[in-house]
């Protein structure tokens, strides 16, 4: 987000008109979005925009930015004898560390894990992480060892180098496992107080995360189907639900070999358990399709828009090659389609760009065939080839 100002003629008298704005993309273009209108930025301009940050953020200790200007103050420096010692990182940990306040963790943080005899606040601890994942994402040993150090929250959270190392960071990060759901109603409600987020339509997805060794005390830990191509690793699932602008709600972690199709039931009820059996419509890909999960969400009047497979298209020829398609955006048309026995609809989509790529695949394809052909067919020529040796390399290059 950034400010962004419009001048006005008025009777003869100038006007800066100023906008907090931010940038969106539609399709192939990016257009500006204003957030908040800021008006002029005189006296009572000022006053409102510096409320409307203090109720993100609270109350800030370093100077606004419509602060009066400081008067200019000259003082001697002898150039010569100014060194640099110990240069940290601030920008960037200052602004998570705002950020964290405004989400009103550090109050939450305190609540959940209180203090007790330890040395430093778990709570203090498990901000070090967060910020660390946000700021600069590695390894628990890289933040005691490196990050730390190098950064200024030492000063900012008032806790000294030697307190923070790679022990209290696991020790943090087992402490949250158990209060996981706590964090995520929390999140949840703050976030949608602060950004206005709607929670009407969910979209769900399974991705996963591989281990390099055994992992033979991870019981979740199994060899399944690697997104990441890596078979030879074990892996477990992380099944994900955001809001429609991606604002994650929660997850849950499934062992490596589960079928994406068995967790949908699962996931639906924890979050109807967590946030209600609100009026949303779940989002998933033709991956969590099946007679069992598509009749567990008609139950109850569950709303959903799912993929289907490919070859239910063939039901639909008929309305593919008529005209009253609407266009949503440019280069995706859809049309209404119920279905035969009127309980459910259909969306069919259209793209031009995916069409293009497809064609740009399929041609890529082609001059691979036909370049392996021609190879073929020279090397025939210079040594008489068996049917069979040139049928096995036919098929090879086909898959």
């Amino acid at each position: 987000m950034y400010l962004r100002h419009t001048t006005v003629r008025k009777s003869g008298k100038r006007h800066t008109y100023w906008r907090l704005v931010r940038s969106v993309r539609c399709g192939k273009r990016v257009r500006q979005e204003t957030v908040a209108c800021l008006g002029e930025l005189d006296a009572r301009g000022r006053a409102k925009a510096r409320a409307l940050a203090e109720s993100i953020c609270g109350k800030l200790l370093q100077g606004h930015l419509f602060d009066e200007t400081i008067p200019d103050e000259r003082i001697g420096v002898r150039l010569k004898d100014v060194r640099v010692e110990r240069g940290r990182r601030f920008g960037d940990v200052f602004l998570g560390w705002t950020l964290w306040r405004a989400l009103r963790l550090d109050a939450l943080m305190e609540q959940l894990l209180p203090a007790g005899r330890e040395d430093v606040p778990w709570a203090t601890i498990v901000s070090v992480l967060v910020l660390a994942r946000l700021t600069e994402p590695s390894s628990e040993l890289h933040i005691a060892e490196d990050w730390f150090r190098k950064s200024a929250l030492d000063s900012l959270l008032e806790v000294g180098v030697e307190k923070v190392n790679e022990d209290r960071l696991y020790r943090a990060l087992d402490l949250l496992v158990p209060r996981k759901e706590a964090i995520e109603k929390h999140l949840k409600d703050r976030m949608g107080e602060l950004f206005a987020l709607e929670y009407d339509l969910v979209l769900y997805d399974v991705t996963s995360t591989y281990f390099e060794g055994e992992a033979a005390l991870n019981r979740l830990a199994q060899r399944g189907y690697s997104r990441d191509h890596r078979p030879d690793c074990k892996q477990v699932c992380i099944a994900l639900v955001v809001s429609r602008c991606g604002m994650p709600l929660g997850y849950e972690v499934f062992a490596g070999n589960r079928p994406d199709v068995t967790t949908l039931n699962e996931i639906v009820e924890i979050m109807e358990a967590r946030y209600g059996k609100a009026r949303r419509i779940w989002v998933g890909d033709r991956g969590m399709i099946s007679e069992d999960n598509m009749e567990f969400l008609q139950q109850e009047g569950r709303r959903y828009i799912v993929g289907t497979p490919r070859p239910m298209l063939k039901r639909f020829e008929a309305h593919l090659l008529e005209k009253d398609w609407r266009t949503v955006r440019e280069g995706l048309e859809v049309k209404l389609c119920p279905s035969p026995d009127g309980t459910e609809t259909f969306i069919l989509c259209r793209s031009a760009d995916r069409r293009e790529k497809e064609k740009a695949m399929h041609a890529r394809f082609e001059k691979r065939i036909e370049a392996a052909l021609e190879k073929m067919a020279g090397e025939c020529k210079r040594r008489k080839q068996g049917p069979l040796k040139i049928a096995r390399r036919v098929f090879s290059r086909s898959r």
